[in-house]
């Protein structure tokens, strides 16, 4: 991308600040919103001119958002104080391995060190920035049985420093029917803090989103197939996970709102912030849909900051956000 294309999207996205850019509203199924958003509250675009946003993260190192662009292979921050700029660029695809496609990175997380850790979607693997001054990264990951991965999407840790993450197809031109993809399936992985890597799920389409309980008992995964819309939960064991159940059917709202599951989180309350049809879900811990913040365009993804003040959502072209009752 050249310096051109750069300027405009930090202008475009600098000039709009000082209007009221709103977009969408809160639709509530329930008086239990009531606990999480106020009446009054609105989505509020904060950036905007973005090929599609996704994976957003706070880091409490940088006391600021980061999140992905992915067509156009830059991680972007965004702050009170200064607003957004670049803090990555070219980043999620070098050409390391081969891509026909040549997207950016997806999904990022921060680890218990506090370093930024990265779903490269362009390189197939997952990777650890080996110093926020800089752009080099280290490999934590990159293949399965001496298999490329097809392009690892999103990504929790526990607290036992096991981190968990789905590859679904979507950094392949071609999808499932690539001719560079290598693995038969489309998995959800956990790697263990002394490296080992496991293949946990192999049987969802489209394995996407991922999150954890806060007991940690319990494993989220988005399925974002428009065939079977649904949001997985399993019970995490030492080996692995069990007891696979349906936690959400998304069949009758894919019907009638846009968008498919993707990005998890889990508020402190247990209840789920799932991304989906129509914006993004609130799900209680017993699986009731009680409210959706719609945010009139496809969203990919969402998180927290570090107080629980606002919940960010990277939202097609924008960065949006929504206050909270905390």
């Amino acid at each position: 991308m050249n310096f051109y294309k750069y300027f405009f999207l930090i202008f475009f996205s600098f000039i709009s600040f000082g209007q009221n850019n709103f977009i969408g509203s809160v639709e509530r199924l329930s008086v239990e919103v009531d606990k999480f958003i106020e009446n009054d509250s609105k989505i509020e675009i904060i950036a905007k001119g973005f090929g599609w946003s996704e994976g957003p993260v706070w880091s409490n190192k940088l006391n600021a958002l980061l999140f992905s662009d992915v067509p156009n292979n830059i991680i972007y921050k965004w702050n009170e104080k200064n607003g957004l700029s670049i803090f990555l660029n070219e980043i999620g695809y070098s050409g390391i391995v081969p891509n026909s496609k040549k997207t950016g990175t997806n999904g990022l997380t921060i680890d218990h060190k506090g370093n930024l850790i990265i779903c490269m979607h362009g390189d197939r693997r997952v990777v650890k920035l080996n110093d926020w001054q800089s752009d080099k990264v280290i490999p934590i990951v990159t293949s399965y049985n001496n298999k490329l991965f097809n392009s690892p999407n999103d990504l929790v840790y526990n607290s036992k420093n096991e981190l968990f993450f789905t590859d679904p197809p979507y950094g392949l031109k071609k999808g499932d029917q690539d001719e560079l993809k290598e693995l038969k399936f489309n998995g959800v992985f956990r790697l263990s803090p002394n490296g080992k890597l496991k293949l946990i799920i192999k049987n969802l389409s489209r394995p996407n989103g991922v999150a954890i309980s806060n007991d940690e008992k319990t494993l989220y995964v988005a399925n974002s197939d428009s065939k079977n819309p649904v949001i997985m939960k399993y019970q995490i064991t030492e080996e692995g996970v069990i007891s696979p159940e349906i936690f959400f059917d998304g069949s009758v709202l894919s019907k009638k709102d846009r968008g498919a599951f993707d990005g998890l989180k889990v508020h402190p309350s247990g209840t789920v912030f799932a991304t989906g049809p129509g914006g993004v879900l609130l799900i209680s811990s017993d699986g009731n849909h009680i409210g959706t913040i719609r945010t009139e365009v496809r969203t990919a993804n969402c998180t927290f900051d570090t107080n629980y003040k606002y919940l960010y959502m990277t939202s097609s072209k924008f960065l949006t956000r929504i206050k909270l009752i905390n």
